[in-house]
């Protein structure tokens, strides 16, 4: 189905994860990758049975942003100008809204460098763990773009303005773990754990309470935009609303029964 993807599947269903899949190029994006994994997205959103969702790379790197042949020599063969506006407006921005919008946690498992749209693919996911070996850079000025895939929407907010314009401005790489110490990355493991202790990560939140996490989702992204009395309002309705599924209910019996919670993300 996918022809840019390698999809697996693990802990029954409950967690799918998306492997960019031409190490060739470093897992450089197309038209066709933006493609897959847009719908990938889309349908394990609406997939009731998968509860967690994740994003790595092939190879050695996880993404080293936009393929510039796919973009200028494949998709332009009639030098059309707009061509970059296109690219972005309907293949990026409709991933972007995919996975910013996506109910179950999406995370970024970063097994080596994400570099432009590569590294922002990584930073709209709900964290990023990576490895040790990674690094990020926001590439764009160094070929005389402005950052993409939501760059200029999240970067500020993640970063603060000096920070993002210093990154955006110079494409410094940042290794994982001044990522870290930035704000931009959850968790580094070494080259060894990476697997495992991701894996472990990943299964736990394929248990976690889903509707909770979906719910926590929504009242952040509105707090860009709310006042604190419309944050607190917005907070009490999707407390109302938690306190309704069946997860909060298994819950609050498991605590009184001093056992584990079997949630079962409805």
């Amino acid at each position: 189905m996918y022809t840019q993807l390698d999809i697996e599947t693990h802990f029954d269903g409950k967690l799918k994860i998306a492997y960019l899949n031409q190490p060739d190029t470093m897992n450089a994006l197309t038209k066709p990758s933006l493609g897959d994994l847009k719908d990938f997205i889309k349908e394990c959103n609406e997939d009731d049975t998968v509860r967690c969702v994740a994003i790595s790379g092939r190879g050695r790197a996880f993404c080293s942003g936009q393929n510039l042949d796919d973009a200028f020599v494949q998709g332009n063969e009639h030098h059309d100008n707009d061509i970059i506006r296109k690219i972005v407006v309907d293949y990026y921005n409709p991933l972007v809204t995919e996975i910013t919008h996506c109910k179950k946690p999406v995370v970024a498992l970063v097994n080596g460098p994400a570099v432009g749209a590569g590294a922002m693919l990584a930073l709209i996911c709900d964290f990023v763990l990576a490895v040790d070996k990674s690094y990020f850079a926001q590439a764009f000025s160094n070929i005389g773009l402005i950052p993409d895939t939501g760059g200029t929407y999240f970067l500020p907010k993640l970063l603060g303005r000096q920070l993002a314009n210093y990154l955006a401005f110079t494409g410094k790489k940042l290794s994982a773990e001044e990522a870290k110490s930035y704000g931009l990355v959850a968790e580094v493991f070494n080259e060894e754990e990476f697997a495992p202790k991701s894996m472990e990560i990943l299964e736990r939140m394929s248990n976690m309470p889903t509707v909770a996490i979906k719910l926590t989702k929504k009242a952040f992204a509105h707090s860009y935009n709310n006042t604190l009395k419309e944050q607190l309002e917005l907070e009490g309705d999707l407390q109302q609303e938690a306190a309704q599924t069946e997860d909060f209910k298994e819950g609050v019996s498991a605590f009184l029964q001093k056992r584990k919670p079997d949630y079962k993300g409805k």
